[in-house]
């Protein structure tokens, strides 16, 4: 399938070699996840193309990022004619480097940060920390029971998330605008409840519109509260993404120590984060 749209691009649209091999190899990268999704290359439109480039930010750097945006830009342009000549795809900024280099937090530190902060912010710092939520997630969270979790194609949810600890169950929108649940420990949910908005407001972040129904601080804004915070009580920051990994070292911990086999527990792990591939979640234990 890649193949043959490569052949309507080249020399018409695209004339040197090296972009043709690497805007193959990028449409076939796209054509394996469609499939495994039940469609074909050809069914991919704007939505599915941001929803892949997301997922795609945490496995690889910009630049092959950026070859893959390009390619289906102008498979888009040129041959399904899902964008005009002129148009572009949104530009998806690798996330890949900020994993590789984030570390994670210890509850102290945590705790020593959040005490640094107002209210608003510091209770989306307790919440990223005991739920591995991203700062954008922050925004969208909602009762399991208002908005169910998606069945993400070819994983079945394990039985063992959340195994060993107490809270409510909450969903949000992660990468690639799946929604997934996400536990919240109790003493939180009451303090996050004493938040929830009349109606629901709507909030711009990243050039995003999201709808927010609690009274947090979410998204950039809540990311430089707690880089202004890490390195005011701590004097160094790894950055709000730092704690996702302190959820996945934590809970590695936890289910290993309860006899779950490795591998397992990293699948477990991976699906509670999100991103529901082991490998990503070995890197989250560096």
């Amino acid at each position: 399938m890649a193949g043959s749209i490569m052949r309507e691009l080249q020399g018409i649209h695209i004339k040197s070699v090296g972009t043709v091999r690497n805007y193959e190899q990028a449409l076939k990268n796209v054509a394996t996840a469609m499939v495994n999704q039940g469609h074909h290359l050809r069914d991919l439109d704007y939505d599915r193309a941001i929803a892949y480039l997301e997922l795609r930010s945490e496995e690889v750097g910009q630049k092959s990022l950026d070859i893959e945006r390009q390619a289906i830009q102008s498979m888009f342009r040129h041959v399904t004619g899902k964008l005009s000549e002129g148009e572009t795809l949104k530009v998806i900024k690798s996330e890949q480097e900020q994993i590789l280099h984030s570390r994670a937090y210890t509850l102290e530190q945590t705790q020593a940060i959040a005490s640094n902060q107002r209210e608003q912010n510091a209770l989306s710092t307790q919440i990223a920390y005991a739920s591995g939520l991203r700062a954008k997630e922050l925004i969208t969270l909602l009762p399991i029971e208002e908005r169910p979790a998606d069945v993400r194609q070819n994983k079945d949810p394990l039985d063992e998330k959340f195994m060993h600890r107490e809270g409510q169950r909450y969903s949000v929108i992660g990468k690639g605008g799946l929604v997934r649940e996400v536990m919240i420990p109790d003493n939180l949910v009451q303090r996050l409840e004493e938040r929830r908005l009349d109606q629901a407001i709507e909030v711009i972040d990243r050039n995003i519109n999201y709808q927010q129904h609690y009274n947090i601080q979410a998204g950039r804004n809540w990311s430089q509260s707690f880089l202004r915070s890490s390195r005011h009580v701590l004097g160094w920051s790894n950055g709000a993404h730092g704690l996702r990994h302190s959820y996945a070292q934590e809970r590695m911990d936890e289910l290993r120590s309860h006899d779950l086999a490795r591998e397992y527990a990293l699948e477990v792990v991976s699906q509670e984060l999100g991103h529901f591939r082991s490998d990503i979640t070995e890197i989250y234990l560096r």
